[in-house]
């Protein structure tokens, strides 16, 4: 019924060209049979000789919404296969004011959707749009100017996968080699597009990587992540490096979200990522922050759930700040020093905030059983310790400081004199509530006494006093030897005689 009402409304001009390349009698199967046609590259190339395009982008502005939607949907995914790599129907595109036409569908659809199909209109344009932007700069300048910054708010609003996935592509594309739309959509007016999309990710998920890949280039390589975290706030701002109480509410669940997907990036592209100096202080901000969060769980009988935004975001800030102490060698990208970032984040605290964190906390399961045993035979115990508040916490406490501690002299040291030594050895001990903590703990104390004859002395004479039993020592190549002139302990190879 919808397509022979069409068929009466739309003009022959249109109608004619479509009919005469198939041999179907309505309008549905034309365009069916020519999207068929259009998935091959010769079939593009045919297609775009017999001015097709032209013709269903005239089809398009003929249609009217919503009565049209079925078959703009078809019109739309013709015209996404036609501009498939194929450059004469993506330049006769922008010649026949594709963009504007596309921007105008859009126009109707956000004003009246109300179902999937309507989404679904929106996806096949955004698939179009992406199709053409990747053919070069002229093409990417004209979605640009036709869509930022109105349009791609708008569509940013919606809160649906299968719009957000090509929205980043469209957006990633259209700027990853302009200086000058990178400039934009970090700006004023972009930067509220991004927290958007941050926004409907985190709400509906995303299917494709172009959100990854969008993130990075905004967070990491321009380093524009402290912006971003800010402006994915609900109210605009996070309040993060203010002097405020803390409240379990002080973060978003995009905030969480965000630090979540750059963890993971991180994670993923370790060698081939370069955090700045900027980025690095703002994790390192952020989980000063949301410490508070440890008195919180400990102080509540009940605790709190593991979807917690403040439990989230500690987890996330200490997973970055391991990827980024293990980044050894790498230079901060700030454009006025070449200061190292690790070294900067040491010098502002982050290996004092570490030490402390992890002694307030109660000792492993297996140390606790130890204590216990003490108390019962000495007297009373200390009740002062902290709840972890997320399982992994302490693991995660150590893998930050073994990075930190990986050929960096200065770095031992500080643990050294900040009595760390002892605390750090009592975590090379399995932990259920800790997957890993063995391996992390030996990987960190390995790096605490790699060429650090000082830290290596402390050890071997805590071992030989009985304060702490190490058998991970060996497994290190190392063992403990009384020096006959100096009567003092030492680490030694265990293949030295």
């Amino acid at each position: 019924m919808e397509d022979e009402m069409l068929k009466i409304s739309l003009p022959e001009n249109i109608l004619q060209p479509l009919f005469s390349v198939s041999s179907s009698s309505t309008l549905d199967e034309t365009l069916e049979f020519l999207i068929e046609a259009s998935r091959t590259p010769s079939g593009r190339l045919d297609l775009g000789s017999k001015n097709i395009l032209s013709v269903v982008l005239q089809l398009c502005l003929s249609l009217s919404y919503p009565l049209g939607r079925e078959i703009l949907l078809l019109s739309l995914k013709l015209l996404r296969n036609l501009c498939a790599g194929e450059l004469a129907n993506q330049n006769s595109f922008i010649e026949q004011n594709g963009v504007e036409v596309v921007s105008t569908i859009f126009s109707s659809v956000l004003l009246d959707s109300d179902s999937d199909s309507d989404y679904g209109v929106i996806r096949m344009g955004l698939q179009l749009l992406g199709n053409v932007s990747l053919a070069g700069k002229a093409h990417q300048c004209a979605i640009w100017h036709q869509f930022f910054p109105a349009r791609f708010l708008e569509i940013a609003r919606v809160r649906k996968r299968e719009t957000c996935d090509p929205l980043c592509m469209v957006i990633y594309t259209c700027s990853d080699q302009s200086h000058e739309f990178i400039t934009e959509i970090c700006g004023d007016q972009g930067l509220p597009i991004l927290a958007e999309i941050v926004r409907t990710a985190s709400t509906v998920g995303f299917g494709e990587d172009w959100l990854k890949l969008l993130l990075s280039r905004i967070c990491f390589d321009e380093s524009h992540f402290p912006l971003l975290f800010s402006k994915s706030c609900p109210d605009g701002t996070s309040g993060i490096f203010e002097n405020a109480e803390f409240k379990d509410d002080l973060f978003a669940s995009e905030q969480a979200f965000l630090m979540d997907i750059l963890s993971e990036i991180l994670n993923e592209q370790i060698n081939e990522i370069t955090v700045s100096s900027d980025v690095a202080s703002c994790v390192l901000g952020i989980l000063q922050k949301s410490t508070g969060v440890i008195d919180s769980v400990s102080g509540c009988k009940s605790g709190f759930s593991s979807g917690s935004n403040a439990i989230n975001v500690l987890k996330y800030s200490l997973t970055i700040l391991r990827d980024i102490c293990a980044q050894t060698g790498q230079r901060s990208s700030h454009q006025h020093g070449s200061e190292d970032v690790l070294d900067l984040l040491v010098s502002s605290g982050l290996l004092e905030l570490l030490l402390c964190l992890l002694h307030d906390l109660e000792p492993p399961a297996i140390i606790r059983k130890i204590i216990k045993q003490d108390v019962n035979e000495d007297g009373a115990a200390s009740s002062s310790s902290k709840s972890s508040p997320y399982r992994g916490f302490r693991r995660d406490l150590v893998a930050v400081i073994g990075n930190c501690a990986y050929r960096r002299k200065h770095v031992q040291d500080e643990i050294r004199e900040r009595n760390g030594i002892l605390l750090l050895l009592q975590q090379c001990v399995t932990d259920e509530e800790n997957p890993f903590l063995r391996e992390w703990g030996v990987w960190c104390v390995r790096n605490l006494l790699e060429g650090n004859v000082e830290n290596q002395r402390v050890v071997a004479e805590l071992e030989l006093q009985g304060s702490v039993d190490v058998p991970e020592m060996a497994g290190l190549g190392l063992r403990v030897e009384v020096d006959e002139k100096t009567r003092r302990a030492k680490l030694v190879n265990v293949s030295q005689r």
